[in-house]
């Protein structure tokens, strides 16, 4: 059983901060359970062009609202508390934050720490570990 406290000691050593966001990371690939799961927190006014080339997400917001915009479609759908998007073709994205959003994420593969994102808006497919 692994049991993680996102705001004790363990949440700090975990906690990685990029440009317009920041995220701890709960379970990370060293955990062994296929999937890497992370708290994160998009900060206020951000918009992020991403695009997980080597990762599939999942993403439910938990609190804050934004917008979430397919690049392939031109669609743009807001993202609230409640609201789950799944990235499961590797899409292309730009999420942009009116307001401070918590978000619960989930990679395959697993991410193992230390990833932010790099000029093309993806991880690289194995990062620096935690």
């Amino acid at each position: 059983m692994i049991v993680r406290d996102l705001n004790g000691k363990e949440g700090d050593r975990r906690r990685v901060d990029s440009n317009g966001w920041h995220s701890v990371r709960l379970l990370l690939k060293e955990d062994a359970m296929g999937f890497s799961f992370h708290i994160t927190t998009i900060h206020k006014g951000a918009e992020l062009a991403m695009h997980y080339k080597h990762h599939l997400e999942s993403v439910y917001c938990i609190a804050g609202e934004g917008t979430i915009e397919d690049l392939a479609t031109g669609q743009i759908h807001t993202i609230r508390p409640g609201v789950m998007y799944a990235l499961d073709k590797h899409d292309r994205h730009i999420l942009r934050a009116r307001e401070e959003m918590t978000m619960a994420c989930v990679f395959n593969p697993p991410l193992n720490g230390r990833e932010t994102h790099g000029p093309d808006g993806a991880y690289a497919l194995e990062a620096e570990a935690i």
